[in-house]
């Protein structure tokens, strides 16, 4: 799925009817914001292809939670841990210094043992 800016879309809509003709959904954004996807439609259109690469999109830009990922792809928790690994989109998002924190307990509780 390729993305563009509604800038990009506005001053040369042809990228985005390329993408269309060549069976590929497009995601068009607005100040790094998803604004609205564009999909295909026709006898090419696979659906479940469809459901997964929304659900890719709205998970990586934190507009749903992974289990609703899942549920918009038809997919299991685990299989859409797969799908977003294949394409090297992390699972678990940390705000700065939160990792640290979690590796602080975690050595503390092997320190303990």
């Amino acid at each position: 799925m390729h993305t563009l800016t509604l800038d990009e879309v506005t001053r040369q809509p042809g990228h985005l009817l390329d993408d269309l003709g060549h069976g590929k959904p497009a995601l068009v954004t607005r100040d790094d914001k998803p604004l609205f996807m564009a999909i295909p439609l026709g006898k090419g259109l696979n659906s479940t292809d469809v459901r997964l690469e929304l659900a890719i999109q709205l998970f990586d830009s934190e507009q749903v939670s992974l289990g609703t990922a899942a549920r918009i792809a038809g997919l299991s928790i685990s299989e859409m841990i797969d799908a977003l690994g294949s394409r090297k989109i992390p699972v678990a998002r940390y705000e700065p210094g939160e990792l640290e924190q979690e590796l602080d307990y975690v050595r503390s509780l092997a320190d303990r043992g």
